[in-house]
């Protein structure tokens, strides 16, 4: 039985019959005023870039709201024949709209999200979302965040960091050649600080079943504050807490936030962004009724683990065995692993 988890697992056995006429995941990448990042995050998402998988196991949608620094058309040219790409000219400051319409016109049966297309991803990314989804038909795949650099880019910013620094540390690795490395040049983004092992509060690659999309209506068109205001944590919190829903994180994966000047990133001086931080919590509790809270769910790790990730599992870990260790009743620790192949989690 193990051995013929461990095929479907890995792809090598379909869990349900597949049609060949579809892909398996469509990826929705939103873009605003970020064409050099959004091409990085597009190059990342590629055939040539991702590892095992090929054009047919997933599209890319590439849905960009106009504004004055468009993508290239001649970098648009050069994607491969799973993107497309649809240029929309919003009447309000915000990605919700274009979200929609990026899921409304998909094809596969599972509908990953990625709100930010700042956001470059690891090469592991494509193939272990769609090993996730195999292991239960309401698997909900999520994928830990960071920021490039040593610091949270908010924080960094009031430092002197911006896209040249940033530019420069992602050359520094070889990048995409060693798309791995994009963890030795991070940090955990302030969404995932807590580390693996305890509650996060969103993922900026999430991918969920085509049904349970459905069900939760897509994204709430009510964040209509710029930005989104808390749009993409009101989705990680409504898909990992719909009801028998199997929450499954890459925990050898990531997505990678290059500086560009965005909302609550360093775009705007430090006592502007706090304003906007309280507008966009206090729109979320008028619309949910309470604060944000980070949902509590019982993850399933998956993939490979690479070496350069290894520091981010320590990280992760200490605060969970130092509170283990003073409060035996704690449930900070409650998790599962499941092993797809020799030295592998």
């Amino acid at each position: 039985m193990l051995g013929h988890l461990k095929k479907i697992i890995n792809g090598d056995i379909p869990a349900t019959p597949r049609d060949e006429s579809r892909p398996l995941v469509s990826f929705i990448v939103i873009v605003y005023d970020m064409p050099e990042q959004a091409e990085r995050t597009l190059q990342s998402l590629t055939p040539q870039y991702q590892e095992g998988v090929s054009e047919l196991d997933y599209e890319v949608i590439v849905v960009e709201n106009k504004s004055e620094r468009n993508l290239n058309p001649d970098f648009l040219r050069t994607l491969p024949d799973n993107f497309t790409y649809h240029l929309r000219h919003e009447r309000e400051p915000t990605p919700v709209h274009a979200i929609n319409h990026g899921a409304g016109i998909s094809r596969g049966q599972y509908v990953c999200v990625m709100i930010d297309g700042a956001r470059m991803v690891t090469p592991g990314v494509v193939r272990n979302i769609l090993r996730g989804h195999r292991l239960h038909d309401k698997a909900v795949v999520t994928v830990p965040g960071y920021h490039i650099g040593s610091e949270l880019q908010q924080d960094a910013v009031e430092q002197g960091y911006g896209v040249e620094q940033d530019r420069s540390l992602i050359r520094s690795i070889g990048w995409p050649l060693e798309g791995y490395r994009l963890f030795d040049i991070s940090c955990f983004s302030g969404s995932c600080a807590p580390g693996f092992f305890r509650p996060n509060s969103e993922s900026n690659c999430i991918s969920i079943p085509r049904d349970i999309w459905a069900a939760l209506g897509g994204i709430d068109i009510r964040f209509n504050i710029r930005g989104g205001g808390l749009v993409n944590l009101d989705l990680y919190k409504r898909a990992c807490e719909f009801p028998g829903v199997e929450h499954v994180v890459l925990l050898g994966e990531g997505t990678f936030h290059q500086f560009h000047g965005g909302v609550t990133t360093g775009g705007e001086a430090r006592s502007k962004r706090e304003a906007l931080m309280k507008e966009i919590k206090d729109q979320y509790e008028d619309i949910r009724g309470e604060a944000y809270a980070s949902p509590v769910s019982t993850p399933v790790f998956l993939g490979e683990l690479p070496d350069q990730v290894l520091r981010f599992v320590q990280a992760s870990t200490e605060p969970v065995l130092a509170q283990r260790d003073g409060r035996q009743d704690s449930d900070a620790s409650n998790f599962s692993v499941v092993k797809s192949g020799s030295g592998r989690v």
